[in-house]
């Protein structure tokens, strides 16, 4: 297993938080927003700029984190249900042409793995909504295998898809090698689920890419913490990766920020991810 970071997560500054992660002993980049320019915004410019900068430090790109199917399934208009980390609002007829460019993305940065959701929650999952998504990702995942990249998808709370039972059943319906799970217990916890074992125990045979967040049960919701200090049960999940053959990237979003303070977080969870992983060897 090696360890990567959503960089966004530290700071928009690229190379500061590609610094930042150099600290910890951390190889891998996940690019999501960088100078205040979401992934699937970067200009030529930029792309080479990044491209420079992982390679002056020896960096690898773990993941496109991008923004693909974070959009209405059926043409509504109103605002986001959850985050967009400054992307631009897109409707499903241009989400092709954003995994098309994507794509690129993927193959100029040396990683065939793009992230992706299943469309903002307007209400509960019903069999029908679950259908129409199958549909519309089986168009992706088609395309995807055109343009030999792997589509990630991401239970997301916010997204119809939030859970890893949820996750794997869309993507054993789609039925393509392209759609594969990026599975995040944070999230998982945050739609209802038991992360672990419930939810990996669903999603882990499809599994490609992992994200890590912690969080606990609060008041006003759920809120994230330090890795290692919320309900989320991250030793027994780390050891069942360790011990199920997990070769991939363990890549940190921590959401945690004490004080408003994004890069202290990072650095909180990083350390405490590195005292995790060194217990497992």
């Amino acid at each position: 297993m090696k360890l990567s970071v959503i960089t966004d997560e530290i700071s928009g500054e690229f190379e500061h938080a590609l610094d930042v992660m150099l600290e910890y002993g951390v190889k891998g980049a996940e690019l999501r927003g960088l100078w205040g320019t979401n992934i699937a915004e970067l200009s030529d410019e930029q792309m080479e700029r990044a491209k420079k900068a992982l390679d002056e430090r020896g960096m690898m790109v773990s993941c496109i984190a991008s923004p693909l199917y974070k959009c209405d399934l059926y043409g509504e208009t109103g605002d986001a249900a959850g985050q967009t980390h400054g992307a631009t609002a897109r409707n499903m007829d241009e989400q092709i042409a954003m995994l098309e460019r994507c794509a690129r993305m993927a193959d100029f940065f040396g990683t065939k793995f793009i992230r992706i959701f299943a469309f903002w929650k307007r209400g509960e999952l019903t069999d029908n909504i679950e259908s129409d998504i199958v549909v519309a990702l089986r168009e992706g995942a088609a395309k995807a295998e055109s343009l030999g990249v792997i589509l990630g998808l991401e239970n997301e709370h916010a997204c119809y898809i939030g859970t890893g039972a949820q996750a794997a059943r869309v993507i054993k319906a789609v039925g393509s090698p392209a759609l594969k799970a990026v599975w995040d217990p944070g999230n998982a916890f945050c739609a209802g689920e038991l992360p672990y074992p419930d939810g990996y125990d669903a999603v882990k045979a499809d599994m490609v890419h992992f994200h890590i967040k912690d969080a606990v049960c609060g008041e006003d919701g759920n809120k994230f913490v330090c890795i290692g200090d919320g309900v989320i049960d991250f030793w027994g999940q780390l050891r069942a990766l360790k011990a199920d053959g997990y070769d991939g990237y363990i890549s940190l979003e921590t959401h945690f920020k004490p004080g408003g303070a994004a890069e202290e977080g990072s650095r909180l969870c990083l350390a405490a991810l590195n005292e995790m992983m060194a217990s497992l060897h």
